[in-house]
């Protein structure tokens, strides 16, 4: 059996031990490091390749908004859990907006905490509604994606505002259901505006297109 492999990115000693004894008595569980700031979870990230990084919000040197950011740029395919003490601190919607699948309460049973992260790991971290809804504002208040700009030397597309819409939750790692919910579309609506977007690009592979679409329209590396 492949063990879920996690990186725990918390600025307190015992947090972070705490957390990997709890994930590691799982048997579908491994804890393959551990890191005290955002900068040094990133450098982990990029070494080791986990399937999953628990991201402590608050931390010095780069925080977790900031690691975020820069994982889901650089290891699109490692997920983020942000790690938090109060499900009202702003920073989770903007690590949520830059791409985190989702957050836990450090005061959060350890039953819970594992069924979470196994949520997570399979894509179904569901948001409670008071912060689902402030993360829809968020991503409401974003600019227009600049279609007419993209990397030196390469052909952009043309997207229309709706194929817009529907990339801006793509590089934010939104699955097709949080996406067709969050737009007011079928999942077969969805899909069909996906595939246009995939002819567009040249690629049917996912995390292909959405590297390619984070190129076009993500900003600056914050390292």
């Amino acid at each position: 059996m492949r063990k879920l492999r996690i990186l725990i990115a918390d600025d307190q000693t015992l947090m972070r031990d705490g957390l990997r004894t709890i994930l590691e008595l799982e048997e579908d569980m491994e804890g393959v490091g551990t890191a005290e700031n955002g900068k040094e979870a990133c450098e982990l990230t990029k070494a080791l390749r986990p399937d999953l990084v628990i991201m402590d919000v608050k931390m010095p040197i780069m925080n977790g908004v900031a690691g975020t950011r820069w994982i889901k740029k650089h290891v699109p395919e490692t997920n983020v859990l942000i790690l938090t003490t109060y499900d009202t601190d702003e920073n989770i919607i903007e690590a949520l907006a830059n791409g985190a699948c989702g957050f836990l309460l450090k005061e959060m049973p350890g039953d819970k905490l594992v069924a979470a992260v196994r949520e997570a790991a399979a894509g179904q971290t569901m948001l409670p509604s008071h912060v689902a809804a402030k993360l829809a504002a968020r991503l409401r208040s974003l600019p227009d994606l600049p279609a007419d700009e993209g990397p030196p030397g390469e052909d952009v597309p043309y997207f229309t505002n709706r194929e817009k819409e529907i990339i801006r939750y793509m590089i934010r790692n939104y699955n097709n259901k949080e996406i067709a919910e969050a737009l007011g579309l079928s999942e077969g609506t969805l899909k069909n505006y996906i595939t246009v977007i995939y002819d567009k690009i040249g690629t049917r592979e996912r995390l292909k297109a959405v590297s390619f679409l984070k190129k076009l329209f993500v900003g600056a590396d914050p390292f």
